[in-house]
Order: structure tokens, then sequence, then C-alpha cells
């Protein structure tokens, strides 16, 4: 099938498998490696990525279902050359270890920042409790996206400016 996506902005044309994974059209097709795959089950988070501004689990989703679609990665959270507050903050409060799942963790944060830009504790532990840290503990990573919100992290796109968070229940991710 041909499919087009925008992904990071830019767009894309290829011809797939109808059977193929979105994170595999990424990675594979693309070749953007940042989106990480790790379980195919939905249980990990790794793959975290934006469609049409809502975080889904890429190994869930078809590459076809994204045709005509906006994809952000982790590759489009930088402004040229300027890191986004939440790559700033994962790297000033070490909120990575071996970075498998820093990629996904990264995408959630920024998607919870755009849409409450002054989380407490318990609320950024909620987003980010789809995804799967086994060398943390995550308290790390939990100061590393206060430490984003802290310092001008919060609605960076400016949709989210506008719009109310969704309900819980259309968070895929």
């Amino acid at each position: 099938m041909r499919i087009t996506v925008s992904v990071n902005g830019e767009q894309h044309t290829r011809d797939v498998e109808p059977r193929l994974l979105l994170v595999h059209f990424l990675r594979d097709v693309l070749g953007l490696t940042g989106t990480h795959w790790g379980c195919d089950t939905s249980n990990c988070g790794v793959c975290a990525v934006w469609l049409d501004g809502t975080p889904v689990k890429s190994c869930t989703v078809l590459a076809v279902m994204a045709d005509g679609q906006e994809v952000r990665t982790v590759e489009g959270l930088a402004h040229g050359s300027e890191l986004d507050p939440v790559q700033q903050g994962f790297i000033a409060c070490h909120g990575l270890q071996c970075g498998f799942c820093t990629p996904g963790m990264m995408m959630t944060a920024r998607w919870l920042l755009d849409h409450n830009a002054d989380p407490s504790e318990e609320d950024i532990r909620e987003a980010i409790s789809g995804q799967m840290c086994r060398c943390t503990g995550y308290e790390n990573i939990v100061r590393s996206i206060r430490w984003a919100a802290e310092h001008g992290g919060g609605a960076r796109t400016a949709d989210a400016a506008t719009e109310e968070a969704p309900g819980r229940e259309e968070v895929r991710a």
C-alpha cells in the first residue's frame, strides 16, 4: 500500500506492507532510530510517539493507520539546535541510565507538559505509568520532568496552548 505520512513536519510517501508496524516504518523505512522497539505487546512503552498530537505506542499501530496523519518522534523534540526543556531536564537530572526507555519517556513528558505546565509528582507518575524503566527506579525521570516544567518546559506547541487536555480515555500511551 502507498502511504503518505508527515513525520516531524516532513512528508514521506512510501509503499509498505499492510502489516508493517509504525515503529518499524519509522526505524527501518525512514531510518529514524530514536523511537525504540521493545516488546510488540504495548507493555513497555519505549516506542511512544505522537499520532496527530496524541501519544501512542507505535508497536500497536500499523503504518497504514498513519496514512495522511502527522507523526512526531523524539527526533522532532529539539527546536533546531536548541534542545527541548524535556531533553535538557533528562541531561541535568540524570533521567536516563541505559537510554532505552528515554525516547518514549521524553515524548510522554513533552505531551504532559504541553497539557499541564506545572504537573505535580503524582501527575508525572501517572503520565509515565504506561512506560517501563528497568534502570532508574523513576526518581530521576520524575525529577527531570519537574526540572523541565520549572525551566520553561510547559506548552511548547501552539495547539496545546489553546486546547483543553483530552480526557484520560483519549490518551493511548
